[in-house]
């Protein structure tokens, strides 16, 4: 009894914010840095585009079919990778993931022929499969539910900084090295942007932690109160994943997460090529120009994030970003003609995308729990993701049938609007079911 009272005076007098802040500083930039690759490393492919389409004599709907094959590749891995995770530890997981789509991201070099670049673009999605879940579920280990907006948001900043750095890096690259003698531009932009991933790969494996009770930075107590603290708030109506594959809330929120990744990488890969068709033909002044909406999106994330937080507040947060993106990509087919007008309407709408996109994951965080978080996570990115495969098919088919990208932003904003509807009922069905588990 002595032991167990003197352990909770521990508890009480740990600052709880302190500890969090250590947990922070130690293991969110690294994370931060992994995903920046992860997100350079999909839509670079966008860049790559400019010049390997003449190079290798490809169509718009080849383009959009090896840009969306990645996801089926992912998808078809994911929620065996993520379990996988849950066993073995986010340490060895992540280092495998991220050597083996390194490797296979530097190897789009290779790519001779539409058959190869298929092949290539479906082992990226194979390999890379389970991170971003895996580093969702990983960081639910370390955070309150009331924390994980601000936390995702903080993570989640690697889409827009990927898109604000590596947009104009990679038009760099490919501008600077377009003369090489050895190779491509757009071959160098695969080697280059590659192989730091399998490097990082290495740093994960001997840094992270795969849980709190294992960080040897932390002390007892600080372990104590992290456990009590992610306890206290955490709520779950789940004891495992067969139960997630039964439940229709995941399925409702699973639904509207294809919407909005559906937007996303509407915009991460059609985004060059929209610049370049408005007349714009420098390499560097397409990858500066596709920067702009991810600066965009960084502010709206951090400020959702923020409010979201301080409220406790989840669905509006979520759902106006949502209708606003809509709104904005529909602006951006009625001013088509105005580039720097449609540009400004893509910018809010790719900035409202990744908002809804950092507070919708704070979401499951509240409803998952254990072997059903770990799955559920996976199950719903991974249905979630084949908005990535969709919308760039959907918007090359477009772009070969009508010559313009305008018909494939209408599909998107009306994805977006079906998005928010599921989400209202999912909310619906999560309320009525805590209202009768109260009765």
């Amino acid at each position: 009894m002595t032991t167990v009272s003197a352990r909770n005076d521990q508890i009480q007098t740990v600052d709880i914010q302190n500890t969090y802040r250590k947990i922070t500083l130690r293991i969110i930039p690294l994370l931060l840095l992994c995903y920046f690759f992860a997100y350079l490393d999909r839509i670079n492919i966008g860049f790559a585009k400019l010049q390997m389409q003449s190079s290798l004599g490809l169509t718009d709907e080849i383009f959009g079919v090896a840009a969306g094959i990645f996801f089926l590749g992912y998808v078809m891995f994911e929620i065996p990778s993520n379990l996988l995770l849950e066993k073995i530890g986010a340490r060895k997981s992540i280092f495998r993931i991220m050597v083996l789509w390194g490797l296979t991201s530097a190897s789009m070099l290779f790519v001779k022929s539409e058959t190869s670049f298929y092949v290539l673009r479906f082992l990226l999605g194979v390999f890379e499969a389970g991170f971003a879940p895996g580093m969702i579920f990983y960081l639910t280990y370390w955070y309150s539910g009331a924390r994980m907006a601000r936390i995702m948001s903080i993570v989640m900043l690697a889409g827009p900084i990927g898109g604000i750095i590596g947009s104009p890096v990679s038009a760099w690259i490919m501008d600077v090295m377009k003369d090489s003698t050895v190779m491509e531009g757009w071959q160098w932009l695969f080697l280059i942007e590659g192989l730091p991933t399998v490097f990082l790969g290495f740093v994960v494996f001997f840094y992270l932690d795969d849980h709190p009770s294992k960080a040897k930075w932390l002390t007892q107590a600080e372990k104590d109160a992290l456990a009590k603290d992610i306890g206290d708030i955490k709520q779950t109506s789940h004891s495992g994943f067969k139960s997630v594959l039964k439940d229709p809330w995941v399925y409702l929120i699973s639904f509207a997460y294809f919407c909005i990744i559906s937007g996303i990488y509407a915009v991460a890969f059609w985004l060059p090529t929209l610049i370049k068709s408005s007349g714009i033909d420098s390499l560097t002044t397409i990858g500066i120009y596709s920067a702009i909406p991810y600066v965009v999106a960084a502010l709206f994330m951090w400020f959702l994030a923020k409010s979201s937080d301080v409220n406790q507040e989840r669905k509006w947060h979520c759902i106006i970003p949502i209708w606003l993106a809509a709104i904005a990509l529909i602006i951006s087919v009625v001013y088509g003609h105005n580039f720097v007008l449609a540009l400004a309407a893509i910018s809010l709408a790719t900035g409202c995308m990744w908002a809804a996109y950092t507070v919708f994951w704070a979401i499951p965080s509240h409803y998952l729990e254990g072997t059903a978080a770990a799955g559920g996570i996976a199950l719903i990115n991974t249905i979630g993701l084949l908005g990535g495969l969709v919308s760039p098919i959907l918007m090359g088919y477009a772009k070969s049938m009508t010559g313009s990208l305008m018909a494939g932003w209408v599909v998107m904003a009306v994805l977006l609007v079906l998005g928010s509807i599921s989400l209202l009922l999912a909310y619906y069905r999560m309320n009525r079911k805590t209202t009768l588990a109260m009765a």
